[in-house]
């Protein structure tokens, strides 16, 4: 499964303002070493970078693709190839940053505890996940992935909700960090276009569905999909879609020593 740079970009403001809301709570004044995990096409390490222009910024992704996007737009920054599950730098970060990329590991009951060995002593994990998998625009997916037509070949890539509530993170979080800011936030997402809603889950959910698919396969599976979101996300007589998008915040820092 490979990501598409060029359809992940299309909603970028979109895609970008989480992130900005997320840095807004980093009280980091001078970090020397920062790392943005699952960095993309390196939009948000390049406001990492700009925003510490003095640190060490690496952006870390797993697609080739992305990197490459990222390393033509943004030739100044440091970009390595790399799995969050396997994440083990020499040296150890003031900041980790991950904007919308942890939601594709599952057992964050180890993952985070995993991440936050590698922040030095006083260091800040900022984590921002999307948690709208029991919107409709998630929950149609599933539902028309393990329909009889299609669960053969699709029913596999249905998994379970992999971000947890606010108060099981605060849970597992508080005993290891020293402070701890935890939120969800529901952006009422203004969309253009034709199947809007759509477009945007092409970017991103609807992705490895597609990949599992061929030929004529893409434009059924994709077509019974869309007649589902119109009727769940009617588009608005100015011609718009709103498409509500629910976003789970976290911000912690250890000890400083």
């Amino acid at each position: 499964m490979t990501w598409n740079p060029e359809q992940y970009s299309l909603f970028t403001d979109h895609r970008l303002r989480p992130a900005i809301d997320l840095l807004s709570q980093v009280p980091l004044h001078a970090p020397s070493v920062i790392y943005d995990l699952g960095c993309g096409t390196g939009n948000v390490t390049a406001i990492l970078s700009q925003h510490w222009n003095e640190a060490v910024v690496i952006g870390i992704d797993n697609s080739e693709d992305m990197l490459a996007k990222a390393k033509r737009d943004h030739p100044s920054i440091e970009w390595k190839t790399g799995d969050i599950a396997d994440f083990a730098p020499t040296s150890k970060g003031n900041l980790i940053f991950s904007n919308a990329a942890l939601h594709w590991l599952d057992d964050h009951e180890k993952l985070f505890p995993k991440l936050l060995k590698q922040l030095r002593p006083g260091g800040i994990m900022a984590v921002q996940m999307p948690n709208n998998f029991s919107a409709p625009s998630h929950e149609t997916l599933y539902d028309i992935a393990q329909s009889a037509e299609w669960i053969d070949r699709l029913g596999s890539l249905v998994r379970p909700a992999p971000v947890h509530n606010i108060n099981w993170y605060f849970d597992l979080l508080s005993p290891l960090v020293e402070k701890i800011n935890i939120w969800e936030t529901t952006y009422f997402q203004v969309l253009n276009g034709k199947d809007a809603v759509l477009e945007w889950t092409r970017g991103t959910a609807l992705r490895p569905f597609l990949a599992a698919l061929d030929g004529d396969d893409v434009d059924a599976f994709e077509s019974q999909y869309a007649e589902r979101l119109l009727e769940a996300y009617p588009v608005r007589r100015d011609g718009s879609t709103l498409y509500p998008f629910s976003r789970l915040f976290i911000v912690v820092q250890l000890p400083e020593g």
